[in-house]
């Protein structure tokens, strides 16, 4: 089953029939404000996510990868450069090593210049994405593009 990830003025906008919403004033602030029913909740005065819904997120210390995401645990890289790991769900990465490509089941499908997913395809018989794949695809979305800005941030400094 193929799931669409949709977008409009850049921002990720569905995960399938799954909404992300944003503030009043996207134009200022392109930080997600929830997904579905879901709130996100933010550290104060940052963007570092620390809950969605009831799911609390611990992160690693001086790092800005997870160490829990509600009561499962978290795998990272030797050197702490990536996640290998969200609860169950193993993570898979191209050839480079900076796009996530698989995580558990699902396959993610990048727009023609690699940079955007776009679709995903879930590997499973099911007809949808349960609650628990659409939080992790989620969050490996989002902590990957946080990254990526972060990297072009440097990279213009």
């Amino acid at each position: 089953m193929d799931i669409e990830l949709r977008y409009k003025k850049g921002l990720l906008r569905n995960i399938g029939d799954v909404e992300v919403s944003y503030g009043r004033r996207e134009w200022l602030d392109s930080t997600p404000r929830a997904l579905g029913s879901w709130t996100l909740e933010y550290q104060r005065f940052g963007t570092t996510l620390r809950a969605v819904g009831g799911v609390e997120i611990t992160y690693r210390r001086w790092s800005s990868l997870p160490r829990t995401v509600g009561q499962w645990s978290c795998e990272c890289s030797r050197f702490g450069a990536r996640l290998l790991r969200l609860g169950p769900y193993e993570l898979g990465y191209d050839g480079g090593g900076s796009r996530v490509r698989a995580i558990g089941p699902l396959e993610i499908f990048y727009d023609r210049l690699g940079t955007r997913p776009i679709r995903v395809r879930l590997h499973d018989e099911s007809d949808s994405l349960s609650d628990d794949l659409v939080l992790v695809l989620f969050l490996v979305l989002f902590w990957q593009q946080q990254a990526w800005e972060a990297y072009q941030r440097a990279k213009s400094s």
